[in-house]
């Protein structure tokens, strides 16, 4: 009985060495692509390798690198936060993938998680000078976007305040627009006022003109028949004269 036990025992470890070694071949095979900048078959050797050994700490992270390499940034990002849950024990390969990470959310402009990240691998290594470096980088990036964004505010403030008095500047012109037809039109008014009373008083004129007419013409008309009686009583005197002096003789 021991001696089965300890036959299976046997076996086991050698099943374990074996399965090993097969799991290193396919982590060497998939760095040997990856050098070569054959991302695809690198991934397939990875993820064959943990098809055989899920936790190996190595493999996940190499495919974290791969997937970063051929653009997939999503997958990346998952596939660190993996290696992270993995390797809680050594503070060197924790703030290289930290670091990565960081590089991954700077391909993707997330600027701020980018940041996090940074620092998170630089508490584990202070002495990274190339994650202080890009910790750097990316916080000028920020501030300068910040300028920028200040600076479209207030741009954007500048536009609305002078679309504003442009409104208030229309809307004053319309209003002396309004004014002035309004003055023109009291001036119309006082036009057609001044155009009537100027016509009543031509009228008003050309009634006292035919009343002055008319009344020269009535003076002419008695004058004439005042005229006519004097000259009718001198002859009717002149008759009696002659009557008296035929008389006489």
């Amino acid at each position: 009985m021991k001696q089965i036990t300890l036959t299976i025992l046997l076996l086991a470890v050698s099943f374990g060495l074996f399965a090993q070694r097969e799991v290193r071949k396919d982590i060497r095979q998939g760095n040997k692509s990856y050098n070569e900048q054959l991302y695809n078959a690198a991934e397939a050797s990875y993820k064959e390798a943990l098809t055989k050994n899920a936790s190996s700490k190595e493999a996940i992270y190499n495919l974290a690198n791969t997937y970063y390499k051929q653009g997939n940034i999503d997958e990346a990002l998952k596939t660190y936060q993996q290696y992270l849950a993995a390797e809680n024990t050594d503070p060197a390969k924790m703030s290289n993938a930290w670091h990565n990470i960081g590089n991954s959310f700077l391909r993707k402009k997330a600027l701020k998680e980018s940041m996090e990240a940074y620092k998170k691998a630089l508490r584990l290594n202070p002495n990274d000078e190339e994650t202080r470096y890009n910790l750097a980088t990316v916080q000028k990036m920020i501030q300068d976007q910040e300028n920028k964004d200040k600076d479209k505010d207030k741009d954007k403030n500048k536009d609305q305040n002078k679309d504003q008095n442009k409104d208030q500047n229309k809307d004053q012109n319309k209003d002396q627009d309004k004014n002035k037809d309004q003055n023109k039109d009291q001036k119309d008014q006082n036009k057609d006022q001044k155009d009537q009373n100027k016509d009543q008083q031509n009228q008003m004129s050309q009634e006292n003109i035919q009343q002055l007419l008319k009344a020269i013409e009535q003076d002419e008309k008695e004058t004439q028949e005042r005229v006519q009686q004097l000259k009718a009583a001198e002859r009717q005197k002149q008759n009696d004269s002659n009557r008296r002096q035929g008389k006489d003789w």
